[in-house]
């Protein structure tokens, strides 16, 4: 999260490329947009979601000073969650997701925190000034004892988390990316985006800012990687980063809705142009990514970079090359997160627009800012841009509000998407359909402050609004991840949120089931596991609900399809695979002529594979 206030966006003349989602705005209609303010006591709004429990901040961390002690990002492994904050973390016990129990709270003063959790191994994000190599707060006294890299913490007794070693980079880790090794178990790489300048030299040896992308000294222009021997984490190092930004122009992108310049933006540029060596041209291409979503099993990293999605291969981790890099006309120029959909055909780049701590979400606001962009691939792993999602409830002024993190929801023959919005709260997307990305769920709070009063001037409503955070408290969820059941959020200044889905004519009971088939032991939402689904009714059923949702077959087959998928299921043994191997020969045959073949074909499949099972 980059967390700069006030950007704001002028409107240019020129055409703006055909996309296939026209230009909309927020609705005020809807529930989520009349909420009650409150901290803890604030209106609540549902959809397709229920809220399980909420969980407090821990004592260490229950402040909202600033951007000093707000949570960020989740990791799950077992039944622990390990939720970060910008002053270090905590660890949930969540075997009783109802009543979660804190293991240890840690102090650390690690700006932003983004952790990643392998093994008994934890990992945290640290960029800025004020990160200290022993955790301590009170600023940095002495360049040698700054911190800005990645923490590694062993965290083998949960309740007693050790730091194990820190990690120094050039540019700091604003975010990190795990990526395993494909040829050796014991080794892990991360993948470090950096939002910061290069440390002067020295502070960190090795050190070089410049402008050309090409130089191989210049540690602006790549992502850097660690390596970590598992078995040694304390000798984990640097190597060669990521090169992937040469050849990337973004100075003349933008033909609509246009960031106005910058001038200390340019005066930056201009002093790096006259301190570069005669000749050295200087790119104004992306040199940072705010996060890379690794998907390991597609050897496929989707890098959000500024102005450009780029699309890289890391199938040997120490030698990822660009495949593609794609940038948007309408000046989408926050991208913050990515996903792959299950079946890597598909990819989502969120837009962090004005940084996080700003109301993007209001009836104002376009939806082609601020939100989602769903983006497909070819073949050739070529990307082409199609709709935008915005999250369509207006939300308040007294609201910072923007797309923010998530991940995909495994329910079969479907591509959803939860996510955080901050005080937006969580949404889910379903972008099965690239050109129509719509909302299927949500849960949302009204705004932590109550609005300023309408009958005093601006600035002493102002000074009557909460001041915890300085005026406006920044809060909602940094994060909504689907973690084996249930949907966690990290909540900035409330504390943690479970919820659960719920049945509705947009989710059925049974593709809620068939996601609960799929568990992980571990999870890292920037590092995208494969999705896959044992063979089980609820699983064939899933699509035999789209397909009546969608019309894909017509009504009577449909109907006689539940009827012997139900005859089937009270038989057992060989029976019940005679019956199901007799339906998927009848279901074969309905994928000529179907509204929806592709579906229909897919159940087939589902059916032969419980066929098979059933033996």
């Amino acid at each position: 999260m980059q967390l700069m206030r006030g950007l704001m966006l002028c409107a240019a003349t020129m055409l703006a490329p055909a996309l296939l989602s026209a230009q909309t705005y927020p609705s005020n209609k809807d529930p989520r947009a009349t909420l009650k303010s409150g901290r803890y006591d604030a209106g609540e709004a549902a959809l397709n979601m229920r809220l399980v429990s909420t969980v407090p901040k821990p004592a260490q961390f229950d402040t909202a000073r600033g951007l000093t002690f707000i949570n960020s990002d989740l990791a799950f492994r077992g039944n622990y969650v390990y939720q970060a904050n910008f002053a270090g973390f905590t660890i949930w016990d969540i075997s009783n997701p109802a009543k979660p129990v804190m293991t240890a709270a840690v102090r650390c003063i690690t700006s932003q925190g983004d952790p990643t959790i392998y093994g008994t191994l934890l990992f945290l994000s640290a960029e800025g000034p004020g990160n200290r190599n022993d955790c301590g707060d009170g600023g940095v006294k002495d360049p040698k004892d700054h911190m800005a890299g990645v923490r590694i913490f062993d965290v083998s007794d949960p309740k007693a988390p050790k730091l194990v070693k820190n990690v120094q980079t050039c540019k700091g880790s604003h975010t990190h990316t795990l990526v395993p090794s494909p040829t050796n178990k014991r080794i892990i790489y991360l993948y470090v985006s950096g939002q910061q300048a290069a440390r002067p030299e020295t502070e960190l040896a090795g050190c070089k800012n410049g402008t050309n992308p090409d130089d191989p000294a210049n540690s602006l222009y790549q992502l850097d990687i660690i390596k970590v021997d598992l078995d040694h984490p304390e000798k984990a190092e640097v190597i060669p980063g990521a090169r992937i930004f040469s050849g990337l122009d973004g100075a003349s992108e933008c033909r609509r809705y246009c960031v106005p310049v910058d001038p200390r933006r340019q005066a930056a540029r201009g002093a790096r142009a006259a301190a570069a060596p005669e000749g050295e041209a200087m790119s104004d291409g992306p040199r940072n990514c705010h996060d890379v979503t690794a998907y390991p099993e597609m050897g496929l990293l989707a890098a959000s970079c500024s102005t450009h999605s780029i699309l890289v291969d890391i199938k040997n981790p120490e030698k990822p090359f660009r495949i593609d890099a794609l940038a948007d006309t309408n000046n989408y120029q926050g991208r913050h997160t990515a996903a792959f959909s299950n079946d890597g055909k598909k990819l989502i780049q969120t837009d962090e627009w004005g940084g996080g701590t700003g109301p993007m979400c209001q009836a104002s606001s376009m939806i082609e800012l601020g939100g989602n962009t769903v983006i497909t691939l070819d073949g050739r792993k070529k990307q082409t841009q199609r709709a935008y999602f915005k999250l369509p409830s207006a939300q308040a002024a007294e609201e910072n509000c923007v797309s923010h993190n998530g991940g995909i929801i495994p329910v079969p023959g479907r591509d959803l998407y939860v996510q955080g919005w901050y005080q937006g709260g969580v949404s889910i997307m379903d972008f099965t359909e690239a050109d129509k990305a719509f909302e299927v769920g949500y849960f949302d709070r009204g705004s932590i402050d109550p609005p300023g009063p309408v009958d005093v001037p601006k600035a002493a409503a102002a000074a009557m609004t909460n001041q915890r955070g300085g005026g406006r408290t920044i809060g909602g969820s940094w994060g909504a991840y689907y973690w084996n059941g249930l949907v966690f959020s990290s909540e900035l200044d409330r504390g943690m949120d479970i919820l659960e889905l719920t049945p509705s004519d947009q989710l059925s009971a049974n593709e809620i089931a068939a996601a609960k088939l799929v568990r992980f032991e571990e999870y890292n939402p920037q590092s995208q596991p494969k999705m896959t689904w044992p063979a089980a009714f609820v699983v064939v059923r899933s699509y035999l609900d789209q397909l009546v949702r969608g019309q894909g077959l017509p009504a009577a087959r449909t109907t006689a399809i539940d009827a012997a998928l139900t005859a089937a299921e009270a038989k057992t043994g060989a029976a019940r695979a005679a019956a199901l191997n007799a339906l998927t020969v009848q279901v074969g045959k309905d994928v000529t002529g179907a509204k929806d073949p592709a579906r229909v074909r897919a159940m087939a499949g589902e059916i032969r594979r419980l066929a098979a099972v059933s033996k």
